[in-house]
């Protein structure tokens, strides 16, 4: 019988054949840093690309998904999943070599209920800086997290996993809800800053790099 991977690694994927090639190589790379074993879960979600063959070409283990709610999908990835630790990363989104080590330690540690990330940019611009340095000091000031979530399986079973009520900010939910699981057992929620993952800015290239600032003040 194989022995339980110590991480789950789950990648929701929409259409990602030109992004998702990358962010599985910086996943192998996170994972042999940590010296550990791990399953990586793609969820191809109603995709009509090459997706779903780019991960089963990578030896990820996929998932086929029709929701349109992004909170389903990820937990579709985790029911498939089995590992002691559960991770979730956007398919743009690329993992920091150390990040599944920092994870593996802070776990070990006892004292941490789960966390997030810290983030950078994929390019640098001085609106996206701006962007980059608020975005840290409210995830600090909110004690949320953002990009990367992980925590134990039976922490994220817990809780309910994300929330499928939720269309927006199902990753804001689901870290305000694992840090007040934490208090129960007198366990933290801790974001792992010295491996911040790196964010597609995808969106600042289509809609300038200062759009989050307008959105702010148009509302």
């Amino acid at each position: 019988m194989a022995s339980r991977p110590r991480f789950s690694i789950i990648v929701p994927a929409h259409n990602e054949e030109t992004l998702l090639p990358r962010g599985l190589e910086a996943l192998r790379c996170a994972i042999a840093r940590a010296g550990s074993s791990a399953e990586i879960v793609v969820v191809a979600n109603r995709c009509t690309d090459a997706t779903q063959s780019i991960a089963e070409a990578a030896g990820a283990i996929v998932v086929v998904d029709d929701h349109r709610n992004i909170s389903a999908t990820r937990n579709a990835g985790v029911a498939a999943s089995v590992g002691e630790i559960v991770v979730t990363i956007d398919a743009d989104t690329v993992m920091h070599p150390d990040a599944l080590a920092e994870v593996d330690r802070l776990v070990d540690a006892g004292t941490f209920v789960g966390g997030g990330c810290s983030v950078v940019m994929e390019r640098r611009s001085f609106g996206l800086a701006v962007t980059e340095v608020v975005g840290n000091i409210v995830m600090t000031l909110m004690r949320s997290g953002a990009a990367m979530f992980w925590c134990r399986r039976e922490d994220f079973d817990a809780i309910g996993g994300f929330d499928q009520s939720l269309r927006i900010a199902e990753d804001l939910d689901f870290a305000q809800r694992l840090r007040r699981h934490g208090r129960t057992t007198n366990r933290r929620f801790r974001n792992v800053r010295s491996a911040p993952a790196t964010v597609c800015v995808r969106k600042w290239d289509r809609f300038g790099d200062w759009h989050y600032f307008g959105r702010f003040s148009a509302a």
